[in-house]
C-alpha cells in the first residue's frame, strides 16, 4: 500500500490540516518527517518522525523511507529530485508535480538563485499561500489518492 510522507519543518499548518483530513478519509498512512516535535491529531493513519537536527537529516529519512509510488509532500527541488528517482511521486506545497522532465531546470534555476543570495543580491521569496494555492494542492492530492490509493 502506497503512503504520504511530507517534509514537515515548513509545511503550512492549513496543509497540515488537509492531509490528516485526508489520511484519516482515505485510511492512507501519512507520515510527517520533521527535526522538531510536529502537533497531529491522534489516529492510526497518522504518523510523525523526529530526526535529529542537521542539514538535510529529515531529506535522507524521507529518501529512505520512500518506496515506488509513493507520494511526498515538500518544496525542496534536491529532495523531489531523490523520490523521482526513486520512483515516487513528489507534489509541490502550492499544488504542483515535479516531474524527471522539468526537475534538473529547477535544480538548475535553484543553485542560480542561491549563487545571487551568496554574492548579496536580494532575491524574492515565494508568495504567501493563496486560495488558489490550497485548492489546487487539494486536487493534486485527490488526483494521487484515486490513481496510487484507492
Amino acid at each position: 500500500m502506497n503512503q504520504i510522507l511530507v517534509d514537515a519543518d515548513a509545511i503550512p499548518n492549513v496543509l497540515k490540516e488537509i492531509l490528516c483530513r485526508a489520511a484519516i478519509r482515505e485510511k492512507v498512512i501519512v507520515t510527517f518527517v520533521a527535526n522538531q516535535h510536529v502537533q497531529l491529531p491522534r489516529s492510526p493513519f497518522i504518523k510523525s518522525v523526529q530526526v535529529l537536527s542537521g542539514f538535510d537529516v529529515a531529506d535522507q529519512k524521507i529518501v529512505d523511507l520512500t518506496k515506488k509510488d509513493d507520494l511526498i509532500i515538500t518544496a525542496d527541488i534536491p529532495l523531489a529530485k531523490d523520490v523521482l528517482d526513486k520512483g515516487g511521486f513528489a507534489l509541490t506545497p502550492r499544488g504542483s508535480f515535479y516531474d524527471l522532465g522539468t526537475i534538473d531546470a529547477k535544480l538548475t534555476m535553484r543553485d542560480f538563485n542561491e549563487t545571487l543570495r551568496g554574492s548579496g543580491i536580494q532575491t524574492k521569496g515565494p508568495d504567501p499561500l493563496s486560495q488558489r494555492d490550497r485548492q489546487l494542492f487539494t486536487n493534486s492530492l485527490d488526483l494521487w489518492l484515486r490513481d496510487h490509493h484507492r
